[in-house]
């Protein structure tokens, strides 16, 4: 479960488009005001007093190493036994390190992001009182980290105003909330039209997949991740209003935690025999493993283009997951760890390598799921070893899965064939205008506060911005949802209170930030050096001014200032780099980095674009390929050595005043051309840009090269839990699944030779 948790937390980052169509965004949030900082020193790299006796590992280039020969994870050399009292920190930079067998070794965003959620044990000695302040201190120095290598530039964080027909009632009684959007408060509300409905509408287009919404992807829109919240539900663990986590009392009758002899945990949980799903038919303990089984198999590898692990966390998941059907030379067809114990309760035992956990109670999180949406006729069994899947699940058609073409289509095309779990149902969905109608199901049981839906009926469709706010007061959409910028605020603002009460808003700070993002493992941007000098070529508070229009700020790390940990870790003295706004700083980051030569390998000229040297071993197949968008300036070989030129090719989206900003505040920036930089850009729709990020096709428009570096988008972090653990890894057998930057942290690696 904890690869699926990763993903949900992959979803938690998704890049999609606000609903007020000028930002992308996933919720509505953000502050007002710019983030306290403390600026640390605006040098390339810190400099960390060294102690005579301890020897500094060397941070080495991964490029053309092969990891479990050549190195490994930090975290898995040594993370499970490092303490947060073990940490060492620069008192000038913030920088951590811990020391073993006399060798001081910096800690990356991998051994941070996991030692954050699974080293949270208080130790004995230090002033740590809870698992909650040993997280907040892992909490700190991984923004720390996060602020130096800069996987993305933030350059606004803003206040959210939702707009409202007066209509819909219990808004002011159920507001949103950074951890609550408009698709979680609805059930909630009610509806005085003569329908019973609410029109809610988005500018990320809707793609179908209501089922399975981060299905063959990392980060699916938010629009089908509202829709999939709408139909799914009677969750074991159920996300609370206030951004917790709480088991259901309206779906668990028992639930039993028990500690085992190895260290391992087993979860066990008895489900009420009440619940149903849409169609009547009742639902039962297999239906709440159906997913998770499905999603660690190979027909699902299969069937998404890549393996989602779902189980990863839980004793016996690489037995089962080699597994690859009857007569299967590799692994066994029971999963030992997961267990069906009668039609109403099943248990799940977490490996004792995925514990301490800080978000431990997500480990018993399950949804109901029809049992036919993933298996057809297969079943699920156990016969004492665990559960397995019946074999006609494995049935191949020559090299390919039979099932493997039902996955994606119960996931994808088909999802009316099947009954739903949560408050609605999907009624009629229009391939043509990429709306959906969704209807209350009668048989939901309720949330966890046992609430059922109030509004009968949930129209969701694509809006324009342009012309969203005539829709808006045509009746054509009765929620206008993060509506953000000086110009749109104060219109959604003044069209309320001159509405004589036919229109209501809410408002809130918003938990995340539009921002420039790369694809940062090919091209320049993989260099930190790069990254950095971007940041310190765009006045960023400036940027955050004219784009909010006053109604927010700039923040310098991947955060929201209201949250309980970032209060924390600035009354603990945490250190970020503001990267003030200076040509001259960019400059000096670059040459320190190497870019200081012209593409014959000369002395750079001091005018034009900069060229960085690199020796043949260090150089990815895409690198020695990469060049401009136009093909102007291209890597170059001479002698034995590349010089690759300090080319951003970025990705704009079509439609979007974030998109029009960057024009000036990036593309055409004096200081971006005065540092040497030269950015070359294409705008388009969203899906296509996910396709440049992820370099698949996963929307079916990835053309198969590598060309685009940057991206504007948003990140939120609205989730219940801030683990970002396997997000930042180096093991490739991780890496393409989960990479949320596609940063690869050099400090991360522990080298074997």
């Amino acid at each position: 479960m904890k690869k699926l948790f990763a993903l949900l937390m992959a979803a938690m980052m998704v890049l999609s488009m606000a609903a007020c169509g000028n930002e992308p965004a996933e919720t509505p949030t953000t502050p007002t005001t710019p983030a306290p900082t403390t600026p640390a020193p605006t040098t390339p790299a810190p400099t960390t007093p060294v102690e005579p006796e301890a020897e500094v590992a060397e941070l080495k280039s991964l490029a053309g190493k092969e990891y479990g020969t050549d190195y490994v994870s930090l975290y898995s050399e040594f993370g499970k036994d490092v303490t947060i009292a073990d940490v060492i920190e620069d008192e000038d930079t913030g920088v951590a390190y811990i020391e073993r067998d006399g060798v001081r070794y910096t800690l990356g965003m991998d051994f941070l992001s996991r030692a954050m959620v699974y080293n949270t044990s208080v130790p004995a000695d230090g002033d740590w009182e809870t698992e909650d302040d040993v997280y907040a201190d892992w909490w700190r120095l991984y923004i720390t980290r996060w602020n130096y290598l800069l996987p993305e530039v933030p350059l606004y964080s803003n206040e959210y105003y939702d707009l409202y027909n007066a209509q819909i009632k219990g808004v002011e009684d159920h507001p949103t909330n950074p951890y609550w959007a408009p698709a979680s408060a609805l059930i909630d509300w009610t509806s005085e039209k003569a329908d019973g409905s609410i029109i809610l509408g988005s500018s990320t287009e809707l793609s179908g997949k209501f089922r399975y919404a981060t299905f063959a992807a990392n980060s699916p829109g938010s629009s089908d991740l509202d829709i999939e919240n709408l139909i799914s539900g009677l969750e074991t663990v159920a996300t609370t209003k206030e951004g917790g986590y709480m088991w259901n009392p309206t779906v668990v009758a028992n639930h039993e935690e028990t500690d085992n002899d190895d260290g391992s945990r087993t979860y066990t949980v008895e489900i009420q025999k009440d619940l149903v799903f849409s169609d009547g038919s009742p639902v039962t303990a297999k239906n709440y493993l159906v997913r998770l089984l499905t999603f660690s198999t190979p027909v699902a590898a299969q069937a998404a283009g890549k393996d989602h692990m779902a189980g990863m966390t839980y004793v016996g998941f690489e037995d089962f997951n080699a597994y690859t059907g009857p007569g299967s030379e590799a692994g066994k067809k029971e999963f030992s760890g997961i267990r069906l114990i009668d039609e109403y309760t099943f248990s799940v035992t977490v490996d004792a390598s995925y514990l301490p956990y800080f978000y431990a109670i997500t480990y018993g999180g399950f949804s109901a799921t029809p049992t036919a949406l993933f298996l057809g006729e297969a079943d699920i069994l156990d016969d004492g070893n665990g559960v397995y899947l019946s074999d006609e699940f494995y049935a191949k058609d020559g090299d390919s899965y039979t099932m493997a073409d039902h996955v994606y289509n119960g996931a994808w095309d088909k999802s009316t064939d099947y009954p739903y779990s949560g408050p609605y149902t999907v009624e009629s969905w229009n391939e043509a205008d990429k709306s959906v109608v969704l209807a209350a199901n009668p048989n939901f049981k309720g949330n966890y506060e046992g609430t059922k839906p109030g509004i009968q009926k949930v129209i969701y469709k694509r809006m324009v911005t342009e012309t969203q706010i005539a829709d808006f007061t045509s009746g054509g959409l009765d929620v206008l949802a993060g509506i953000t910028g000086g110009d749109e605020t104060n219109e959604a603002i003044a069209l309320a209170d001159s509405s004589n009460g036919k229109y209501v808003y809410t408002h809130y700070s918003r938990a995340g930030y539009g921002k420039l993002g790369f694809r940062a493992d090919f091209g320049p941007v993989q260099f930190v050096e790069v990254r950095q000098a971007i940041a310190y070529c765009m006045d960023r508070a400036k940027f955050a001014k004219d784009f909010t229009g006053g109604y927010g700020g700039v923040v310098d790390g991947p955060y929201y200032s209201g949250s309980w940990m970032y209060k924390a870790a600035l009354a603990d003295g945490m250190m970020l780099d503001a990267y003030a706004t200076s040509v001259d700083s960019a400059i000096a980051v670059l040459e320190e980095g190497g870019w200081v030569y012209n593409a014959d390998g000369s002395a750079y000229s001091g005018t034009g674009v900069r060229y960085k040297k690199i020796a043949d071993a260090e150089m990815q197949e895409q690198d020695k390929t990469f060049a401009s968008k136009d093909g102007a300036y291209k890597t170059v070989q001479v002698g034995d050595d590349w010089y690759m030129p300090l080319v951003l090719n970025w990705y704009g989206t079509s439609d979007n005043t974030f998109t029009d900003l960057l024009m000036t505040g990036f593309m055409n920036n004096e200081n971006i051309i005065n540092a040497g930089f030269v950015v070359q850009n294409t705008v388009g729709e969203f899906s296509p840009m996910l396709d440049e990020l992820y370099q698949a096709a996963v929307y079916g428009y990835y053309g198969g090269t590598p060309v685009y570096t940057c991206f504007n988008f948003a990140t939120g972090f609205t989730s219940a839990a801030y683990d970002y653990s396997y997000n930042w890894t180096i093991d490739p057998a991780e890496y393409d699944n989960y990479s949320i930057c596609y940063v690869k942290d050099q400090a991360d690696a522990y080298w074997l030779q």
